[in-house]
């Protein structure tokens, strides 16, 4: 079922690469870096996915991360989803997270998986908003 929501944040594109353009499919790798809050609590995020745009005009992509606390304590993730393009060159995703942790904190994802909304502006400055799917 559905959750509630776990994390918000804000951050942007630092770097982007073409990874393959082999058969007219080009395959981009970006990262980014963000802030916000996960479970409430203050968080830096960075990551990196690959996407591959399909026939069909949609992107499918697979990415991992890492988000940590100031105190030190960290959570990974991996995750995939679909992107669609909007009329601004915006990119909408819509996918899933997966983490793992040693840190009490945020053992609690660890029993989860964690549906997103990711808006990535054609400038490179990004939003996101995490829901808990239990």
């Amino acid at each position: 079922m559905l959750g509630e929501l776990i994390g918000e944040e804000l951050g942007e594109t630092t770097g982007i690469r073409v990874l393959s353009a082999e058969g007219g499919h080009a395959v981009l790798e970006a990262s980014f870096r963000a802030s916000g809050t996960l479970l409430g609590v203050e968080v830096k995020d960075m990551g990196t996915y690959e996407s591959v745009m399909r026939p069909d005009g949609t992107l499918f992509g697979e990415g991992q991360g890492v988000t940590m606390a100031a105190d030190g304590e960290t959570v990974t993730w991996h995750g995939s989803g679909v992107g669609r393009f909007d009329d601004t060159g915006a990119v909408d995703w819509r996918g899933a997270l997966y983490f793992e942790t040693t840190s009490t904190r945020f053992a609690r994802l660890m029993g989860v998986a964690a549906v997103f909304e990711f808006h990535v502006e054609e400038s490179g400055k990004a939003e996101a908003k995490l829901w808990e799917w239990t």
